[in-house]
């Protein structure tokens, strides 16, 4: 696909327009650190650490992104969190954020960040709880099959693919709107990030991996131009 260099000079400028820096590897100055949200609650946020390194060297193949993740988290209330354009969160069951936590996380957001929820099973009543406290005055929005998400770099004409059965529900993908701009993406019955793990880490079949890593690209690729 050739469409890397007009991608990475978007992102260029999405960079400088969204007022957020983005992380540096000292040895690539243009380079995208993906980093994960370390919350309270009990649940196990730091699971699957193969997850955003398989991600970075995927979207770096094949979509042009230079992308690294070396494991760094961020907290919800640290300042740090203004220097990451994308963050991931992920975990089962309970979560639960501090007011100055929904605060910061409500700046983080507003000022052009971007946030990925994944359920990895068992996050979703606990996730929609906290997030009022965030976001008091917003709902989840069901996003359309042809949404620009799913068609930004690959095209996935059903919405998420579903890389886990969990309840067997299709698999349904959620926006957080501020000022017509998504600011949260949420995947509800997708689990896609279960698909970024190493192969032996749950034995997902090849093309359930590839689709979970192409739907990742998407998602960083329109959480960037965005």
């Amino acid at each position: 696909m050739k469409m890397a260099p007009k991608i990475a000079a978007i992102i260029s400028i999405a960079a400088i327009l969204s007022g957020i820096s983005f992380a540096q590897d000292e040895s690539s100055p243009d380079a995208v650190e993906l980093v994960r949200l370390k919350f309270g609650g009990g649940s196990d946020w730091y699971n699957g650490p193969t997850e955003l390194p398989n991600l970075a060297k995927f979207v770096k193949e094949h979509a042009g992104i230079n992308a690294f993740a070396t494991g760094k988290y961020v907290e919800p209330s640290d300042p740090e969190i203004f220097n990451y354009p994308f963050i991931f969160m992920t975990g089962h069951g309970n979560c639960y954020f501090t007011e100055e936590e929904a605060e910061n996380l409500r700046k983080y957001l507003e000022s052009g960040g971007f946030l990925f929820v994944n359920d990895d099973y068992g996050l979703d009543k606990a996730f929609r709880r906290e997030l009022k406290k965030i976001f008091p005055d917003k709902e989840l929005v069901e996003l359309p099959f042809d949404h620009e998400i799913y068609h930004c770099f690959y095209d996935f004409p059903n919405g998420l693919p579903k890389i886990h059965e969990h309840d067997g529900k299709p698999p349904q993908g959620f926006g957080v709107f501020v000022n017509g701009r998504m600011v949260l993406f949420y995947d509800y019955e997708a689990d896609i990030a279960d698909g970024w793990d190493d192969p032996e880490v749950h034995g997902d079949p090849p093309e359930k991996r590839e689709a979970a890593l192409k739907m990742g690209t998407n998602i960083l690729i329109y959480a960037l131009t965005h």
